[in-house]
């Protein structure tokens, strides 16, 4: 299978590399582990889209089909770290730490302690082009694609275990709270509280920008408040100052 895939991609040897490009291959080298005899598809993988303006590159020629194909191998090697990592947990538990574990920004976390962001290549208008998260995270994705399209699916899975192990720890990623506003509600049902709601204090700025301001209150006492560019943000803002006063 990962010599089919290979095929559909045109292969450059290391000695047709700049010096520029060579560098960065031999840094690559070194963040996955193995000798890397497809280097054009490795560099297509860290290439944004705002290079494809330039006539050397095609349509397709960003990270943008690999981060595809990679999003889907990511969620197999999860699936599969969690389902041997613990045996003994359920369908549920086993379904909330994946998607922690592959949400955009554990892989941007992922992405920056193995230094990626150095390593990619941007279009010459965009050299003030601000690093998203959500650009790093896919880099990472497409990553995993290349080294499933020229090793396998093994290679991919070692590659993702190792990094995990290096730099993430799961348990603490387990018990980080993701929904404020789901565990502000457990909390005060636990303690036999009103169950909370939020209001609306304030909104401003333009139509395309709007900020919201909300509270949060239990009972009739206001907990705490939250600002965000959407009602559903600045509630979970809310609802994390909650939680502070009550567990205090």
């Amino acid at each position: 299978m990962a010599k089919w895939f290979g095929s559909l991609f045109s292969k450059k040897k290391n000695s047709d590399l700049s010096p520029e490009l060579k560098s960065r291959i031999d840094t690559l080298e070194r963040i996955v582990g193995f000798s890397i005899d497809d280097p054009s598809l490795f560099l297509k993988a860290l290439r944004h889209r705002s290079t494809l303006s330039q006539e050397k590159y095609e349509t397709y020629d960003s990270y943008e089909r690999l981060e595809f194909l990679g999003d889907a191998v990511l969620d197999l090697i999860a699936a599969e770290i969690l389902f041997n990592n613990y045996p003994e947990k359920d369908e549920g538990f086993l379904t909330k730490v994946r998607a922690k574990l592959v949400r955009g920004d554990t892989l941007t976390e992922l992405s920056q302690s193995l230094g990626l962001e150095d390593l990619m290549e941007f279009g010459e208008r965009s050299s003030g082009l601000k690093v998203s998260k959500s650009i790093l995270a896919d880099a990472f994705e497409s990553i995993i694609a290349a080294i499933y399209i020229t090793k396998g699916y093994k290679q991919a899975y070692d590659f993702v275990d190792k990094v995990i192990e290096n730099y993430l720890d799961i348990d603490d990623l387990i018990n980080t709270v993701d929904n404020y506003k789901s565990a502000l509600l457990e909390l005060a049902q636990s303690k036999k509280l009103s169950i909370p709601y939020y209001e609306l204090i304030n909104e401003s700025g333009p139509g395309h920008n709007r900020t919201f301001l909300v509270k949060v209150l239990v009972g009739d006492k206001e907990l705490g408040q939250g600002k965000g560019k959407s009602k559903k943000k600045a509630e979970q803002k809310a609802a994390k100052q909650a939680l502070k006063k009550l567990n205090s």
